[in-house]
């Protein structure tokens, strides 16, 4: 399965995308959010990045990973700063609430996720059926880096107890007609010069159309769509923006 993320890599991803730090999202969903009163969902909440800080400014918020480690990392965050936000194992092809959200919000791009147009297109339509009347939708896209020159990288990182973790990624596939691209990613912990364990998954992302998003979320049913480029709301994006954040509602 792709896109799982392991013990190893939910590691890295808590050491690399770190509580609060922010990419311009957590400020900028924080002010878009203003005057929300209503509970708020984030899918694909990972370690809680995002959602601690909107749990800090005062927002109902709830959300659900299809990642164990990725919850337990959340859980124990969200722990450390007294908040006991509703977490749950779910996927975004299935996930359920018995509630309507006044927002729903996917930072961070995690919508590319979902590789099939099919299933994607079907998990917005969930998402319209999930928003009460007049909720928006907010979500992050990523459009540049499938044309990207990627080389093979290696990173690294410290663990709290002071091992070694690294991360080794390299595109092998780049569909254009699919529009996805698969990249191998090997992560590795070292335990005094000696390889501990590893993990090796196969990551794949799929790259939207702006246009091809909007006519998307239209046949959704969302209206008063709004894209915006490098979180300056409201402005068309450009070439070279590296972020195109999508806002919209369903209809009262």
């Amino acid at each position: 399965m792709n896109n799982t993320y392991g013990r190893l890599a939910s590691h890295v991803y808590n050491l690399d995308k770190y509580i609060g730090r922010s990419f311009g999202d957590i400020d900028y969903y924080r002010e878009r959010l203003l005057g929300c009163r209503g509970p708020i969902v984030e899918p694909a909440v990972g370690n809680g990045r995002a959602l601690i800080p909107l749990l800090e400014a005062g927002f109902d918020v709830s959300g659900f990973d299809a990642s164990q480690d990725m919850l337990d990392y959340c859980r124990a965050h969200c722990t450390d700063r007294g908040f006991a936000p509703a977490l749950s194992r779910q996927a975004f092809e299935t996930f359920t609430y018995a509630q309507r959200f006044d927002a729903i919000v996917v930072p961070a791009g995690s919508l590319q996720l979902i590789a099939d147009h099919g299933v994607a297109s079907a998990v917005l339509t969930r998402f319209f059926d999930q928003l009460a009347p007049g909720g928006r939708l907010i979500f992050d896209l990523y459009p540049g880096d499938m044309v990207a020159d990627l080389q093979p990288s290696i990173r690294s990182w410290q663990t709290e107890t002071g091992d070694l973790l690294t991360l080794t990624s390299q595109r092998v596939k780049t569909d254009v007609i699919g529009q996805t691209t698969v990249s191998h990613l090997r992560y590795e912990l070292w335990q005094e010069g000696r390889l501990a364990s590893s993990e090796l998954e196969f990551f794949t992302m799929r790259w939207w159309g702006v246009q091809e998003m909007r006519l998307t979320l239209r046949a959704a049913g969302f209206a008063d769509i709004v894209i915006s480029g490098d979180y300056a709301f409201g402005r068309v994006p450009q070439d070279g923006d590296h972020v195109v954040t999508f806002e919209c509602r369903r209809p009262e």
